[in-house]
């Protein structure tokens, strides 16, 4: 008897097992194996046909194979994202006989003279869903966007994939993509891991480190494609991904050449992500304890990402976002008021005069709205994307675009006044203005000085650079007694010259990179270096040495955030969603508080107790100190 139960003990295990194999070659037996070439970081520009002959290359290589089911290509197609770059690679990719999915990265949108208008215009779309053969392939943008700070993944994509997610069936295998690998890269990872853990997630793909490497995302199975730039080699390159029952395989393929031997295997299963436990690494809000004093007053969040600087109109704060509405807020309690909907992303920061408030669209237009109604008064049509901020000085607004010209139109009537259009790229910051000269950068290495009643050019200045990420583009020009000053991309703090646009001196000290404020008594250059500190030069047109330098712990910082100085507190943002108030006359912190994990863009210093700051994520919020 005791052998019979035993025997029935074990034929009920193995009918278990077998049960147990049933359902998981179940589970894998839902596709059948296919093909797809994965391609990423093109890098197509309008000064080099090496990465378009590398590309061209690829989508003929491509071609001549009968059994690629679809292509997909995870971002930077372009180098700079500019209009041109963009329809060269569609033009390119056009060519291929199969279908292909694509998506920007960071070169796509963080330089791009469109606000990402372009990309999404020219491809259709800048996210994409389909499935093949019972999987699900999902993929969407990254930035950073029209500015520099870490990868990010746009409120509004996250929102779509919450809405596509909503409509899987959790036993629906996945595959994610995006130009970012899951981690601390993007400021945002954590959003979608957390989202991807809730489904049969069977890999992530990306590219961004232009090389072959397989990845490991929260538990999640990874893979990062190469570049199909050639480099140093004699031809570019992609990959070949076989999806087999059981597995992905990955082949590099170099066009015209060979198949190299599979380099990744991805096991195919389904995961217990549910029983992993939250990485250490997400983003933690103790910082937040440490300064009981500071507490936001009200929160509002965004459905798409704020790239400005909120600007406050009487009773209200106005702001646009990346989906193009503009939004105010009851400065007293955070509640919405009006809005208005534009036709492109708005990366504008708003100036407000004689309750009106006027602001750039990537739709092309400027915008002037009744600041109390949020009634159109008037529009301007450029000739593409206005991502520059305008300047309101006598009656006139001045604001550049990305149809390289700058502009002053009348406040009144929305009339243009006069035109400068020799820029060489793109103009996307805030001009100054100064004893009748407006004063602004481009992305085409050159700070400009104009005549503001006439238009007439001044002189133009380079930091010697012919690299345009290099531009004095994104950082506000300062001006003290005759001297105007900049730090670009070069890490370099340049004083020029007011008159005659020479240059007085350069320093490399404390690297500051675009993140510069002036003192309101104009006898002090603040700057954030590239490590945790801030840094004090004296204005001087003699190459002086800095004056004092705090540590404020807040890490690896590259967002081009102006600090600004009200009441002895130099205030300012960081990437990492952290704003600062540093006592400028004991040089100490005076508080801290952490918003979200995203950038800060320049703060709007109401008083040193009171601070409107906006983030990369579409949080807005009135900071108050006790």
């Amino acid at each position: 008897m005791l052998c019979r139960i035993t025997y029935l003990s074990d034929m009920k295990k193995i009918s278990f097992l077998l049960l147990a194999v049933l359902l998981f070659s179940g589970t894998n037996a839902q596709w059948k194996p296919f093909r797809f070439a994965f391609i990423s970081d093109t890098h197509i520009n309008d000064r080099n046909n090496i990465p378009s002959e590398d590309l061209r290359r690829t989508v003929a290589d491509i071609n001549q194979m009968t059994d690629i089911a679809f292509v997909v290509i995870t971002g930077d197609i372009t180098e700079l994202g500019t209009d041109e770059e963009i329809r060269m690679a569609k033009e390119i990719l056009d060519q291929l006989k199969v279908p292909y999915y694509i998506i920007p990265g960071n070169h796509d949108s963080g330089w791009s003279e469109s606000g990402g208008v372009t990309f999404a215009r020219v491809f259709g779309y800048d996210k994409f869903r389909f499935e093949y053969n019972g999987i699900s392939f999902l993929g969407c943008a990254s930035g950073p966007f029209v500015r520099m700070s870490d990868g990010h993944i746009p409120r509004d994509a996250v929102n779509w994939l919450d809405a596509e997610l909503k409509k899987t069936d959790p036993s629906q295998p996945v595959i994610f993509l995006n130009h970012y690998p899951l981690d601390n890269g993007l400021d945002n990872w954590y959003e979608i891991t957390d989202r991807l853990k809730k489904q049969n997630t069977l890999a992530v793909l990306c590219g961004h480190g232009h090389n072959n490497h397989v990845l490991n995302f929260e538990g999640i199975p990874g893979v990062m494609g190469r570049s199909n730039l050639r480099a140093k080699a004699e031809t570019g390159g992609y990959n070949l991904v076989d999806v087999r029952t059981d597995s992905l395989i990955f082949s590099e393929r170099r066009p015209g050449v060979n198949t190299l031997l599979p380099w990744a295997k991805v096991k195919l299963q389904k995961h217990d992500y549910a029983s992993m436990p939250r990485p250490a690494t997400h983003p933690v809000y103790t910082l937040n304890d440490s300064f009981p004093a500071v507490k936001p007053k009200w929160t509002f969040s965004s459905d798409a990402n704020v790239i400005s600087t909120p600007a406050v109109a009487g009773k209200l704060v106005v702001f646009g976002n990346s989906i193009g509405r503009i939004d105010a807020l009851n400065i007293s309690n955070g509640k919405k008021q009006w809005s208005y909907q534009t036709r492109g992303a708005i990366y504008s920061s708003p100036a407000v005069s004689e309750n009106k408030v006027v602001l750039g669209s990537g739709d092309g237009n400027v915008y002037c709205l009744d600041a109390v109604k949020g009634k159109l008064l008037w529009s301007f049509k450029a000739g593409a994307a206005v991502l520059g901020s305008p300047l309101i000085s006598n009656n006139t607004v001045y604001i550049g675009a990305s149809d390289h010209a700058f502009r002053a139109i009348d406040l009144q009537t929305g009339r243009e006044k006069w035109r400068f259009d020799s820029l060489g790229g793109p103009m996307v910051s805030t001009p100054v203005i100064h004893d009748g000269h407006v004063i602004f950068g481009a992305w085409d290495t050159y700070l400009y000085s104009l005549d503001a009643v006439t238009g007439k050019l001044n002189w133009k200045w380079s930091n010697g650079s012919t690299v345009k990420n290099l531009s004095p583009a994104s950082c506000i020009p300062l001006i003290h007694d005759g001297v105007i000053y900049v730090a670009a991309p070069d890490r370099v703090l340049s004083a020029i010259d007011f008159k005659t646009g020479s240059t007085l001196w350069r320093s490399k000290e404390g690297a500051l990179r675009e993140s510069t404020g002036i003192s309101a008594d104009g006898k002090w250059i603040y700057g954030k270096s590239m490590n945790d500190s801030i840094v004090a030069f004296p204005t001087s047109r003699t190459l002086p040495q800095a004056a004092w330098k705090l540590n404020c712990g807040f890490g690896y910082e590259h967002a081009p955030s102006m600090l600004t100085e009200k009441d002895g507190q130099l205030i300012f943002g960081t990437k990492n969603g952290r704003v600062y108030s540093v006592n400028t006359r004991t040089r100490e912190k005076s508080w801290a508080y952490k918003i979200d994990n995203s950038m800060v863009n320049t703060v709007n210093v109401i008083s040193s107790r009171s601070v409107i700051a906006s983030t990369m994520d579409g949080k807005v919020c009135l900071l108050e100190v006790n």
